[in-house]
């Protein structure tokens, strides 16, 4: 896949992740972008209570709150954390369209874009790569490194009047409905999601939701991307992650847990 399709694909799926791929591969675009996982996974929410039903919702808490409890440089080990997404990488909701409007909140989870109407949330992103000896050799025989590059967009929500527990039934609603795939439309780049996967729910919380959300690139295999959403009370974590690599081959990719784990302690 061209530079340009790769940059295109990932724009689709957020503008911060275009940003991302533009840098690391220098080019435009055209089409593509996916998510996938086995461990967080589509459309499934698991929860930690005995009997088997999600923990009930608290105090919603103000945008001061959140920031305090958002993910900050601080809390991770490596890779760096953007508080502050620059407004040409930022997707607002009116910027997303979907044929199906049931599938829209899978968009929205992966743009970092809030669920239904909260009473306040904040933004993130992490960025970090890491560097591995290459199979193949350079045009000289020299040795060559693999560079592995993961995006993830962050959302921190808070919700009054049950509004938390509906973002998750909302997600799960669409994962669903939406697992043959959907067409989508943000920031006037246009995309194909071939396909929506379920894997296990994410622990951690009083509920949680995961996808592998497969996006056609024109390759024998699509784009992958991955999406991971936790409820703690009232507050909402959602984790869009794409991996620069995986965009462009379509093979899977591990969701970098400790940057969740990370957000989802500060939850409380």
């Amino acid at each position: 896949m061209s530079s340009t399709a790769v940059r295109r694909t990932a724009l689709a799926a957020s503008a911060a992740a275009l940003a991302l791929l533009a840098t690391a591969c220098g080019g435009s675009s055209d089409d593509d972008a996916k998510a996938g996982d086995d461990k967080p996974g589509a459309g499934q929410s698991a929860s930690t209570g005995e009997s088997g039903r999600s923990a009930p919702a608290g105090k919603a808490l103000t945008a001061a709150e959140l920031e305090k409890v958002a993910l900050a440089q601080a809390d991770v080990k490596d890779g760096e954390v953007t508080t502050e997404i620059p407004a040409e990488d930022d997707v607002a909701k009116d910027q997303i369209s979907t044929s199906d409007e049931a599938c829209a909140p899978l968009v929205h989870a992966q743009g970092a874009v809030a669920q239904g109407e909260p009473a306040a949330d904040v933004k993130r992103s992490w960025t970090g790569q890491t560097e591995a000896p290459s199979e193949s050799k350079g045009p000289d025989g020299q040795d060559m490194t693999t560079l592995d590059v993961n995006q993830v967009m962050l959302n921190v929500a808070s919700y009054e009047d049950g509004g938390a527990e509906q973002a998750l039934k909302t997600l799960n609603a669409a994962a669903e409905k939406c697992a043959g795939g959907f067409d989508a439309t943000v920031g006037g780049d246009r995309m194909r999601v071939a396909e929506v996967t379920e894997s296990a729910a994410p622990q951690g919380g009083d509920e949680g939701f995961a996808a592998t959300v497969g996006v056609a690139t024109g390759q024998d295999a699509n784009g992958l991307m991955k999406l991971v959403v936790i409820r703690k009370g009232a507050t909402v974590a959602s984790f869009g992650v794409v991996n620069l690599s995986s965009v462009m081959t379509g093979e899977d990719f591990d969701v970098p847990s400790d940057v969740i784990d990370a957000q989802v302690a500060k939850l409380g």
